[in-house]
């Protein structure tokens, strides 16, 4: 799954959006200096300025496992990797990697015929249908263990269901009643004034006025078309919810076409990178490597970059076989640091997973992980992948988990966190960067701290190439800024804890400091 806060309830979400954008951030915050400006970024302007101004980086090529990418985007696409030992378009495998015209990366959920999967199942739907196949009609001649587990699963299926089903239909009545409203007033966009001087008769009609009012005020903006875009925005998230995450009825895969039984299959998939909506992916891409100082939209984190693009994440949760493939892939073709802006509550086939963890470790690749959105401590819930081995054989020594941040330095309300769970802190509030069509949006998410942090890790691994991952990951949480403050606990309204008793390394990561501590280990 890929982080978007409206998988939050609706109410959480509200909170949030409002908690991040009273803060009316500029738009490169999350590169500024948390020392010397008003706000807690990364400080990785400072960086370039103050340490890197007389050096030459060498180029880091970083993996975005993600939903696509728009690799045309003109903040974008002198940065994209391209693999030259194949021939576009010929139809041949020339460098042998098992992956036909892989100019750009690869797409696991895509078919041969070129169409690609775009919904498709939560995990936990997945792992109910199976069980249900087998334990359904009161069936429980099973092992003991696992009909008590298909209860479970039957009981938070349902549950999740409802609550979809309830969040869609109060969706849906206010978006109607919005709608109502706009054509009562009968101009479009509307305006504070117009709204201020409109008095409906009709309950529904006030009640949308109140609530537009009261959202808009919470977000700091007059701009009532952009509140109303956030409402379609949250009745199509419920929709995808409703109609394909909990669809029990509802599969997808026969799109790819692969052996979906085999987990060692490769070579399934197709070479189209962006797939049916680019947006999350480019997005993360160009936090990470948008082209700095060219006079467009916004400057990237790192620098020396190139994005290797690979599709494994439809809108509902990822499959572990493409999340494996994708892992491999990046590793045997040379990315040194793989971002991972996606995750679940429900693991499928984990061993697979860890085995190609584990392959990019002895490869030398740091994986960085975003924590998830739920406000929830990941000590205490599972939250898929991560960077325990299922077989008992410990923690992948190269892996990131990485929680969100906001402006003032406080922890994102929205973020998973955990003392031991969770790594470092980065920037994720209202965050802008590229998206398709020539176009920027500020998205706000774990989703955006994840590749704060790899593009801080990119300008370590291009500048200072002779360290390891591990050492990588070492000095990022040994460099972090840690506010003096305490932050009000994410998923609480008013508990507070130092920034050291919500990750590992008690901070939020520091270009800046960071690249000071690279250059007294090289």
């Amino acid at each position: 799954m890929i982080n978007k806060i409206f998988r939050l309830s609706f109410f959480v979400f509200i909170f949030s959006v409002q908690f991040a954008l009273a803060q009316q951030a500029p738009h490169n915050w999350f590169l500024l200096n948390p020392e010397t400006d008003a706000y807690k970024g990364t400080a990785a302007n400072a960086a370039y300025d103050k340490l890197l101004q007389e050096k030459t980086g060498s180029q880091v090529i970083v993996a975005v496992i993600d939903g696509g990418v728009d690799v045309s985007h003109p903040d974008l696409s002198e940065d994209i990797w391209t693999n030259e030992r194949e021939i576009a378009g010929n139809g041949i495998d020339d460098d042998k990697n098992g992956y036909v015209d892989d100019i750009h990366g690869w797409d696991f959920i895509g078919g041969k015929d070129g169409t690609d999967v775009n919904q498709d199942n939560y995990e936990l739907t997945r792992v109910y249908r199976d069980l249900k196949k087998k334990y359904a009609n009161g069936n429980t001649s099973g092992d003991s263990k696992e009909y008590e587990y298909y209860l479970k699963i039957q009981t938070e299926f349902n549950a999740k269901i409802d609550d979809g089903q309830k969040n869609l239909a109060f969706f849906n009545n206010l978006c109607t009643s919005v709608d109502d409203l706009v054509k009562d007033i009968n101009k479009s966009p509307i305006t504070a004034e117009d709204l201020k001087n409109y008095n409906p008769t009709d309950n529904k009609l006030m009640m949308a006025k109140i609530f537009l009012n009261a959202y808009a005020q919470q977000m700091g903006t007059t701009d009532y078309q952009s509140v109303i875009n956030d409402l379609q925005e949250g009745k199509k998230q419920y929709e995808s919810m409703v109609n394909f995450g909990y669809n029990l009825d509802f599969d997808p895969r026969n799109i790819v076409g692969d052996n979906y039984a085999d987990v060692n299959e490769k070579g399934y998939g197709n070479n189209e990178v962006q797939g049916p909506d680019g947006l999350h992916g480019t997005h993360v891409s160009g936090i990470i490597a948008a082209i700095r100082n060219n006079n467009l939209g916004m400057d990237g984190v790192g620098t020396n970059v190139k994005i290797m693009v690979i599709r494994c994440v439809p809108d509902g949760d990822e499959r572990d076989k493409d999340v494996a493939n994708a892992i491999r892939y990046a590793a045997d073709n040379g990315a040194k640091i793989i971002n991972m802006s996606f995750g679940k509550g429900f693991g499928y086939n984990k061993t697979a997973v860890d085995d190609a963890v584990k392959y990019a470790v002895s490869k030398d690749v740091l994986l960085v992980h975003a924590a998830g959105n739920d406000g929830k401590n990941n000590d205490q819930s599972d939250n898929f992948p991560n960077d325990k081995y299922a077989d008992g054989s410990g923690y992948a020594a190269s892996w990131i988990e990485v929680g969100a941040s906001g402006p003032e330095g406080s922890a994102a309300p929205f973020s998973n966190y955990g003392k031991s769970g969770v790594d470092i802190f980065a920037p994720g509030e209202e965050i802008y960067s590229t998206v398709p069509d020539n176009k920027y949006l500020n998205e706000q998410g774990t989703s955006m701290a994840s590749p704060v942090c790899a593009g801080v890790a990119a300008i370590i691994r291009s500048y200072f190439p002779n360290l390891t991952a591990v050492q990588v990951k070492q000095i990022l949480l040994s460099s972090v800024y840690k506010p003096i403050a305490k932050t009000i606990i994410p998923g609480s309204e008013k508990k507070t804890a130092k920034y050291k008793k919500l990750c590992v390394s008690g901070g939020i990561v520091n270009a800046y400091m960071a690249v000071q501590m690279a250059m007294n280990m090289k």
